[in-house]
């Protein structure tokens, strides 16, 4: 395992978003371990999860500029913290968010910060991708910026579960929409990270056991 995705996987462990027990995702799925960026709570953090997503974004995207998109609630501390990292490095590029509830007073509307204008390009940062529920959510609300485009998802963790047929989530909204999904590590990195400690035997078996029925075919 390459070694910034060991460091990665301590800093999810350490920080308390990387969680094992019993959960339920957001589409509905019973599941062993949870992703919760929510668990992100100091200064520190968040910088540290910043400094992941911009590597991950040059490696990926390289210096172009887009508009970072974070999803309203998880999704907003995450695009600013990449904004942040991004600049550190020498690209400055313009962030903005949704509110859950459009405004009806002051400045209006449902979506705050930078507007993104006609031609420009978007990423959006997320935590997770289950079942690719929130990322059709996002699509749906940014369908309102005219001569944008998506041009491509980053996530902590690619889960490698079935989404709506029998291949992964990541690949279904990459196909339906058009734009690659990147992930910093993948839950096959976290099981080789923890097979690493026999105390985590169980955790183990448990992943493995969850993905012989919600996982992808290799």
């Amino acid at each position: 395992m390459e070694s910034y995705k060991r460091e990665f996987i301590q800093f999810l462990e350490s920080a308390g978003v990387l969680k094992f027990g019993d959960f339920t995702a957001k589409s509905g799925r019973k599941i062993p371990y949870f992703i919760n960026a929510g668990d992100i709570k100091t200064g520190d953090q968040i910088s540290k999860l910043g400094e992941f997503y911009a590597k991950a974004y040059f490696e990926k995207v390289g210096n172009k500029r887009t508009v970072l998109y974070g999803p309203a609630y998880k999704g907003i501390p995450i695009a600013v913290s990449v904004a942040c990292a991004l600049s550190k490095n020498g690209l400055d590029v313009p962030f903005f968010f949704n509110r859950k509830e459009e405004k009806d007073h002051g400045e209006g509307g449902v979506f705050v910060g930078y507007k993104p204008q006609e031609g420009e390009e978007i990423v959006i940062v997320e935590d997770v991708i289950t079942a690719g529920t929130a990322i059709r959510e996002s699509m749906a609300i940014l369908s309102a910026l005219k001569g944008t485009k998506v041009a491509a998802t980053f996530v902590m963790v690619d889960r490698k579960e079935k989404g709506q047929t029998e291949k992964s989530a990541m690949t279904e909204v990459s196909e339906e929409f058009g734009f690659p999904v990147y992930s910093v590590v993948d839950v096959y990195d976290i099981i080789e990270y923890l097979e690493e400690d026999e105390a985590n035997r169980e955790n183990v078996d448990r992943i493995k056991k969850y993905l012989e029925v919600n996982g992808v075919k290799a």
